[in-house]
């Protein structure tokens, strides 16, 4: 990866985000023959698969019945790499500017991009897609835990062969934890969950499983104290007024994250909660500016990994017509598309 590119970079297209939709979206756009700055500010590829998820299975993406954060994010990198794109990692979008005195006019596009980060390095660009998922995100803590993090206290599940005849506590009634009970329930010696609320709010069918898992699940509780020496030893738990010790040696807090679109929303985009809103297209209300993945909303947005990736398809396409006047929206199929930038390799 070339994470040490020059102060100013110019490119066809910077796309803004190395999660999933934002790798693929790098890959298609190598396919139309785009040059491309891939741009995000954490500090290795892969979004949140790899910054919360990296040892959580994924079941929605087409022909992969089941694959685990780490393994999509790694097969999406390499993919990514086939476009060539320039990476700035650990790096984050500040200002947007358009049509700026040095960009000039390129290809017939009707104007060109200058995005600066917060390193203070220019990207000039004939479009630009944000891929930025929830933006930049902070795990919500757990007040009691800090002064046993790395001592038990983990907010995501890594390595699951560490956790083999232990003891543990998961907090959280969403779908990380939820899953994450299920997958450490055939290999920790106990799993408990602990959730504020009255019902789970995780999917269904995670739910029944949990159910028939032989986990203990403790509801309209929270975890209000934690002890040991040297490494955790328990819990303590309070439901109403009474409350309880709980034995455990490692506890996973799920509680979700603080998300922000950052600078983002200082860019004149049409916004609605924390999403963009797009067209059909994928089109912001910037001409050039085109948004995917989680980070956009439209009437039906399903999201998913699977939709994002189609949604960087739509865009690129659309883009690249935007960027070469002339040129189709749907260039053919991707065995015919491969032939051309198989050559250019080379």
């Amino acid at each position: 990866m070339n994470d040490s590119a020059p102060a100013a970079i110019d490119a066809d297209v910077l796309i803004i985000g190395a999660g999933p939709s934002g790798l693929f979206a790098s890959y298609y756009a190598g396919l139309r023959g785009l040059s491309v700055v891939l741009l995000d500010s954490l500090t290795q590829p892969g979004g949140q698969l790899m910054a919360l998820y990296p040892d959580k299975p994924i079941y929605d993406v087409a022909g992969l019945p089941e694959v685990m954060g780490s393994a999509l994010a790694a097969s999406l990198t390499t993919q990514a790499e086939l476009a060539h794109p320039t990476w700035l990692l650990g790096e984050q979008s500040v200002e947007l500017l358009t049509a700026a005195p040095d960009c000039g006019e390129s290809n017939g596009a009707t104007r060109r991009f200058a995005v600066v980060t917060d390193r203070g390095r220019r990207i000039t660009a004939g479009g630009v897609i944000i891929a930025a998922g929830i933006g930049s995100f902070q795990t919500r803590r757990l007040s009691c835990a800090e002064g046993y993090l790395d001592r038990g206290v983990q907010y995501t599940l890594r390595n699951i062969g560490s956790y083999v005849d232990v003891d543990v506590a998961i907090v959280g009634g969403g779908d990380s934890a939820v899953d994450w009970a299920n997958m450490l329930c055939p290999v920790a010696r106990s799993v408990t969950l602990i959730h504020r609320r009255r019902t789970l709010t995780a999917h269904p069918k995670s739910v029944n499983q949990l159910q028939r898992s032989g986990a203990r699940v403790i509801l309209d509780s929270e975890v209000v104290a934690m002890h040991g020496d040297n490494w955790l030893e328990a819990i303590t738990v309070r439901t109403g007024d009474a409350r309880e010790t709980v034995k455990t040696q490692a506890v996973i807090a799920a509680l979700g994250h603080i998300a922000n679109l950052g600078p983002l929303l200082k860019w004149g985009l049409r916004v609605e909660g924390r999403q963009i809103v797009v067209d059909s297209t994928m089109a912001t209300n910037i001409s050039g500016v085109f948004a995917v993945g989680d980070v956009t909303t439209y009437p039906g947005k399903v999201r998913i990994m699977a939709v994002g990736f189609g949604e960087a398809a739509t865009a690129v396409n659309n883009l690249a017509a935007q960027l070469n006047p002339g040129q189709p929206i749907f260039p053919g199929h991707s065995t015919e598309l491969m032939a051309p930038a198989t050559a250019r390799e080379g």
